[in-house]
């Protein structure tokens, strides 16, 4: 097995070479990277070169030496025996599952992955590159097409539902089970144009499918909702893809028979709702009169929140732009990896 340091090195060059590509992406060099890009588009009609590509930019710039030297520093690894880790990863935006990929082989441990159907060519293509880059670097991972087996531990991300299974599945190993979870913003109702803009992008980045998208936001009682609309019109775009396109008309159509009110510009569904998750092409919203009965109302219902935009919270415009140590459901993945 590769030493931690040498794995290091080979996951910032890794870094080095997604940076090359999104600079010249017409260099021969990347002639296989470009075709891949866009054969997980034919896949998955949700991954279209514009977000496959900022998940890529999200990579080059977290997989820099000097960041995963800093992430790695908080750890000790003197104890570790190496074992196999099975990783059952989803596919909901590009590259979502990398992340425990990257936290197991640095570990020392060996990568099992089941990727999803929706995003099976993306990593596999990237650790496949590392392995003709790397003598020895195949043997820290097996990539399983049919059932996971033969693992020791197990890091499984999928819905509510999924989980329940998961949880009886995997009873008897060590595990990490993570489940549906979103984001949610609070404003203040002074934000700029720009924190609106930020807001918006923080909706509708990944058309809205990651864990980290801003779905449900919460609004002081004067807050003018045509502020919201106008800071969603740089993303009018969105509706260029036929199934954002599809689901906005499916879901205003079902709100219509319903009777429900909505506000709505042809691109995003504005429904009062107190409910977190909404579906693509919908925000939910929430007037609030108290900051600190939100605030109450919001604790009880961190189980099913990823992250909070806001002033006091996440910067708008940067929640698809976690830490190497900002780990999804608040579960340290690496102090997981350590202890096993």
């Amino acid at each position: 097995m590769i030493s931690q340091k040498s794995l290091t090195s080979s996951f910032a060059a890794l870094g080095e070479h997604i940076q090359s590509y999104l600079s010249h992406p017409e260099d021969d060099d990347f002639a296989t990277l470009k075709s891949t890009v866009s054969n997980a588009f034919h896949k998955n009609g949700w991954f279209t070169q514009d977000e496959v590509e900022f998940a890529l930019n999200y990579w080059a710039e977290e997989l820099k030496e000097e960041n995963l030297k800093l992430w790695l520093s908080a750890y000790n690894f003197d104890q570790i025996k190496s074992k196999e880790v099975g990783l059952i990863l989803a596919g909901n935006i590009p590259m979502v599952g990398f992340h425990d990929v990257l936290s197991t082989i640095l570990c020392g441990h060996k990568a099992i992955l089941k990727c999803s159907s929706s995003d099976e060519l993306l990593i596999p293509y990237f650790l496949d590159l590392m392995s003709n880059r790397t003598v020895g670097f195949s043997e820290h991972y097996r990539i399983e097409k049919g059932l996971l087996k033969n693992f020791d531990a197990v890091i499984a991300t999928g819905s509510n539902n999924s989980a329940r299974h998961f949880e009886h599945y995997f009873k008897e190993i060590p595990s990490i089970i993570r489940k549906n979870r979103t984001a949610i913003s609070v404003l203040t109702g002074e934000e700029s144009d720009d924190e609106l803009y930020g807001l918006m992008k923080d909706a509708f980045q990944y058309y809205g499918l990651g864990c980290r998208n801003v779905t449900k936001i919460y609004l002081p009682r004067s807050f003018d909702l045509d502020r919201i609309f106008k800071a969603s019109m740089p993303f009018a775009y969105l509706s260029s893809n036929k199934k954002y396109f599809n689901n906005v008309t499916y879901h205003k159509t079902l709100l219509m028979m319903q009777q429900k009110p909505v506000l709505e510009n042809d691109l995003i569904l504005l429904v009062e709702e107190s409910s977190l998750f909404s579906p693509v092409g919908m925000l939910h919203y929430e007037f609030y009169d108290d900051i600190n009965e939100l605030n109450q109302q919001i604790e009880r219902q961190l189980d099913d929140i990823q992250c909070v935009v806001g002033r006091k919270n996440i910067p708008f415009g940067t929640a698809q732009k976690p830490s190497l140590a900002d780990y999804a459901d608040g579960v340290d993945t690496m102090k997981f990896l350590v202890t096993l």
